[in-house]
């Protein structure tokens, strides 16, 4: 096990080094060879029982949450469990998804960039490398890794890397859905368990999945410990809060308040509290408010504009439902945070705390389909009709407009029966504070992420923030380092794509984690961030140059004054976009943007 106990060195002594004595006395015991030979046994057995433990490893991954929601992260959301996870680790400042579901937890599990695993947009299978709508056989996952180092594997939650279940990926038990983006989450029957076998029994009207993806976990560690031999993997995907925003009422009720406010206040409020952290310089600007990513649908709603209008030119009757909406977003981030508290608690109650490594982030930016009034989606099973209990979620067009909700209507958003409600790009942007622009994009706003790092007896600082690179690519080097296993050239018979991120073991004894490049690309939008500069474009328009040293909320673009830059920027992108298959027939077609530095 690799650990990390910044500046702490042990003294050579006969407790920290067994083989001293021997040293010592070699001369005298060389005369008695059976007293040497007994030496040598007690010597091994004394380093083996000093070794420290392997740790158990919980990694949490928490859907659509923005980079700003938690409250360690500058959030008004109440997550005490997260803050104090936080004030005991450590927090980056600068960590990466990437942009989306599909891809971010394809990367996530693979240590690859999601167009090598095939998995470069959704789960639909376009017939092409990076487009197969599955994670590969020419990668591994984190499961199957660690596995190969005798750790057992679970999952809770959401898959959304294939329509295949994940205990065919090196996990061992598995419950939630694995096929869809989300789950109605008053609905039992959309999730599986896998190996079938008992299962918790909610009395009517008491399921709620955020519960029930925390009480499979529970489970799933409680059968971990009956195996003290070998440490646990859990993965912990938790459906909140991807939509259809759905949260116990007595949750709810405390928000509403904070959200009629609106999000311009929101916004402020947030970013003062961002600078107060050291999170971005007292310097920075809060970013004008982002553009709509699809304005004809925002006009189907009544409003004609371009980016997301000031709260305040708002109807109070709109401006009284999309409270309610952000409300039930916030809700449901205070009851998952509640169920990772659980999860603490029984960790601490078995002893177990201190040495299992913690690690929470989100799959990418929050959502900002597609309007600013957000959207009431009907529900559609991709397989089945989500009544089976087979594990089967739902996907569904949220390219609709959305349905205004008054009076005692509001009360029973997010309730069973219900409309799949969204919360629209208004509230996404505040939840993005202080960055541009949404989940799907790769401006920061749809690739930053919160990520806090908990493991007490492997890391010596606490309550710190690490500046240090990272993305979620770097999971698979740093949790196979940390948990002692190794990361296969060939696997199951099919070669295995050498890994592309890099461990992230010396940041957390705040070293630096040396890397040439990352790249971003999801539905032609892109970036390549290369030490401070980071060259970043949407689908079809030309390229931006930011230094994210001096203007992390990229509002300052450098393209025109660095040509040079963005030329080489551009074609390193272009050259790791052909070899990771991310370019599809039509992109060929024509010159890459950028490619000859113009754009």
């Amino acid at each position: 096990m690799v650990s990390v106990m910044a500046g702490k060195m042990p003294s050579r002594d006969a407790v920290t080094d067994p083989f001293l004595p021997l040293m010592c006395h070699f001369k005298q015991w060389t005369l008695h060879p059976v007293k040497f030979l007994l030496a040598i046994f007690l010597c091994a057995f004394s380093a083996e029982a000093a070794a420290p433990k392997r740790p158990n490893i919980l990694l949490i991954v928490a859907d659509d949450v923005g980079f700003s929601d938690i409250g360690c992260y500058g959030g008004e959301v109440h997550t005490p469990t997260l803050d104090a996870l936080a004030k005991d680790g450590l927090r980056f400042t600068q960590f990466y998804n990437g942009s989306r579901c599909c891809p971010s937890r394809a990367a996530l599990l693979t240590g690859l960039y999601a167009h090598q695993t095939g998995l470069g947009d959704m789960t639909a299978d376009e017939h092409l490398p990076g487009y197969r709508g599955r994670i590969g056989a020419n990668c591994v996952t984190l499961a199957e890794v660690l596995k190969s180092a005798g750790y057992q594997t679970y999952i809770s939650g959401k898959w959304h890397v294939g329509n295949m279940v994940p205990t065919t990926r090196g996990f061992d038990r598995f419950y939630g859905f694995y096929t869809g983006y989300t789950t109605n989450s008053w609905n039992p029957n959309q999730m599986g368990l896998f190996p079938p076998g008992p299962m918790h029994s909610y009395p009517p009207g008491k399921f709620y999945a955020t519960d029930a993806i925390t009480d499979y976990a529970l489970d799933f560690i409680q059968q971990g410990r009956q195996d003290p031999a070998h440490p646990w993997f859990t993965y912990l995907a938790y459906q909140a809060a991807h939509f259809p925003l759905m949260a116990p009422k007595e949750d709810i009720a405390p928000y509403v308040a904070a959200y009629e406010q609106g999000w311009d206040k929101i916004r402020e409020a947030r970013i003062a509290r961002i600078k107060e952290l050291g999170i971005v310089s007292q310097a920075a600007t809060l970013p004008p408010r982002s553009l709509i990513p699809q304005p004809k649908l925002a006009a189907q709603d009544g409003l004609e504009a371009t980016d997301n209008p000031a709260w305040d030119s708002l109807a109070a009757d709109r401006r009284a439902d999309l409270a309610h909406r952000m409300a039930i977003y916030a809700a449901m981030i205070d009851h998952m945070d509640r169920g990772i508290g659980r999860i603490v608690d029984d960790l601490r109650a078995h002893q177990e705390f201190d040495n299992t490594l913690i690690i929470f982030l989100s799959d990418n930016g929050a959502c900002a389909e597609w309007a600013p009034y957000g959207f009431d989606l009907k529900m559609h099973y991709p397989a089945g009709d989500g009544t089976k209990g087979d594990g089967h979620g739902f996907d569904g067009d949220t390219h609709i407009p959305s349905v205004l909700h008054t009076d005692a209507a509001l009360e029973e958003m997010g309730q069973p029966g219900s409309s799949g409600i969204g919360y629209g790009s208004g509230w996404a942007n505040a939840c993005n504070t202080p960055f541009r622009m949404y989940k799907h994009y790769d401006h920061e706003g749809g690739i930053s992420a919160p990520f806090i790092v908990h493991w007490p007896a492997g890391i010596a600082d606490k309550g710190v923030f690490r500046a240090q690179v990272g993305h979620v690519i770097d999971l698979m080097p740093t949790l196979a380092e940390i948990g002692g296993a190794t990361y296969p050239t060939e696997f199951n018979g099919n070669h295995i794509l050498p890994m592309e991120g890099k461990s992230l073991t010396p940041a957390f004894a705040n070293q630096p984690v040396p890397r040439e490049a990352l790249y971003w690309e999801h539905e032609g939008n892109k970036a390549v961030r290369i030490g401070d500069l980071k060259l970043v474009a949407l689908s079809g328009h030309p390229w931006e140059l930011y230094d994210m040293a001096q203007d992390r909320v990229e509002l300052n673009d450098l393209a025109a004054s660095r040509p040079d830059d963005v030329k080489k920027m551009a074609a390193l992108w272009d050259t790791w976009a052909e070899r990771c298959n991310v370019l599809r027939p039509r992109d060929r077609k024509a010159p890459h943007p950028g490619k000859d530095g113009a754009d």
